[in-house]
This record gives structure tokens, C-alpha cells and sequence, in this order.
């Protein structure tokens, strides 16, 4: 591993964790028990999720390119602008990095997960689930919402980073941010919008193998839906992104 694959791996960890902190942590302030913005409502969480994003982005575009994202990774891929063999590397870190962001979360409200006794809520403020389960509804949902993010991003990355192509610099953190946020308010009532496999499965995973009051189960029956629409998602994007420019 070289140098730059090692920042760049080290980039994507730390804005993946600091997107799940942020992103879990406004749910966790919304959800638990005792908490000062305590109260139900898509509009703080959609906000904050936008905010988590251009943190997240703005600090680590200069490491990493700042995908935070495997859909993201996996779309500019599959048009040439990123390299496959950085791929794995990418998608690792983002997952580590995922689980780590959401150890702070319960690190910051450990006294208000231990006075929340509905194992609902708790599960909430690590992953997704659907407002009416229906798994092909809820894939196609995913894969809608990460096609939107996956199609804007490959109008918005910069052309290199490093010697790799897929680069968001730190200027495109606003734009990615606002794409987050109109997903969130337009299309984020079904399935909560993970429309990111790592934001999902790693909390998810953190659920179920830290110790904690009142966590209940992992509903690991849904946890294939956050991974499989938003790569199907990111494959339709990176599609017609081949398409739309021969077509004009």
C-alpha cells in the first residue's frame, strides 16, 4: 500500500465517521429519551444529514475525494472516473469508518440510551427502516434516492484526485450537501433514506455487537435493502450518465 492509498483509505474512515456522528447523532437527539431536541420530524433530521455531508466532505476532499459512500465509490468506477483497484480499500474504510462514527453517537448519549426503554427508538438512531415494510417498494425507493445523489455527483466531481479521477473537492461540498438534503425532504418518507450501504450496515452492525440497554434486535430482515438499492441505484446513474452526453 503506498502512501497516498493510505491517506486516501484514512480519509475516507474519518468522513464517514464524522457523517454518521453527525447524521445518527441528530436522529439520537430527535428519538432518545431526556434529550434537549427531543421530538418527532423529517425536516432537523434532513437538515443535519445535509450538514453531516458537507462536514464530512469539505474536511476529506483533500485526503480522500471524499466519496463516504460505496454507491458513490461504485459509480464513478463504472464511468472511468475513479480507479477500480482502490475500490475495496474505499468500501472498507467507509464501513469502518461507519461503525466509528456511531460508537461517538453512543458515546454521547450513553445516559440517554440507557433511560430509553423503547428498543424501537433505539434502533432507529443506528439504521434505517421502512414507514410500511415492502421489500421491492423499499429497494426501489433506495435506488431512486441514490440514483438522484449517485447522476449529480458524477456531474460534480473534479477531474483527478491524486493520480485517481472521482475527486469532490472541497468547493462541491455545498452542492452534494443540498442534493442530500432535497433527497431527504423529498423522498425520505418511505424508507428513512439511507441511500448509502455503509451508513446503514455499519451502525447496524454496531447494534448488534456493542453492549447496550433496551437495543432489542437488529432487524438484520431489512438490512439488505439499504445495500441493494442504493448499488442498483449507483449502476442506473453511472449507466445513463454514458448516455445523457451522447444524447445531447
Amino acid at each position: 500500500m503506498s502512501t497516498l492509498d493510505f491517506i486516501a483509505y484514512s480519509g475516507e474512515l474519518l468522513g464517514t465517521a464524522i457523517l454518521v456522528l453527525l447524521g445518527n447523532g441528530v436522529v439520537a437527539n430527535m428519538l432518545l429519551k431526556g434529550t434537549k431536541g427531543n421530538g418527532e420530524g423529517l425536516m432537523p433530521i434532513a437538515v443535519a444529514w445535509a450538514v453531516a455531508v458537507f462536514v464530512g466532505v469539505f474536511i476529506t476532499a483533500p485526503l480522500s475525494g471524499a466519496h463516504l459512500n460505496p454507491a458513490v465509490t461504485l459509480g464513478l468506477a463504472t464511468v472511468g472516473k475513479f480507479e477500480w483497484a482502490l475500490v475495496p480499500g474505499y468500501v472498507l474504510a467507509q464501513f469502518i469508518g461507519a461503525f466509528l462514527g456511531q460508537l461517538l453517537v453512543i458515546l454521547a448519549y450513553r445516559d440517554h440510551y440507557a433511560a430509553t426503554e423503547d428498543t424501537g427508538l433505539v434502533l432507529a438512531t443506528f439504521g434505517t427502516d421502512p414507514a410500511i415494510p415492502n421489500g421491492v417498494s423499499n429497494v426501489l425507493t433506495e435506488a431512486i434516492g441514490t440514483f438522484v445523489l449517485v447522476f449529480a455527483v458524477l456531474y460534480i466531481t473534479g477531474p483527478k484526485f491524486g493520480d485517481s479521477p472521482g475527486s469532490l473537492g472541497a468547493l462541491d461540498a455545498l452542492p452534494v450537501a443540498l442534493v442530500v438534503l432535497g433527497i431527504g425532504l423529498s423522498l425520505g418518507g418511505p424508507t428513512g433514506y439511507a441511500i448509502n450501504p455503509a451508513r446503514d450496515l455499519g451502525p447496524r452492525i454496531a447494534h448488534a455487537v456493542l453492549p447496550l440497554p433496551h437495543k432489542g434486535g437488529s432487524n438484520w430482515g431489512y438490512a439488505w435493502v439499504p445495500v441493494v438499492g442504493p448499488t442498483i441505484g449507483a449502476l442506473v446513474a453511472a449507466g445513463l450518465w454514458h448516455v445523457v452526453p451522447v444524447a445531447l
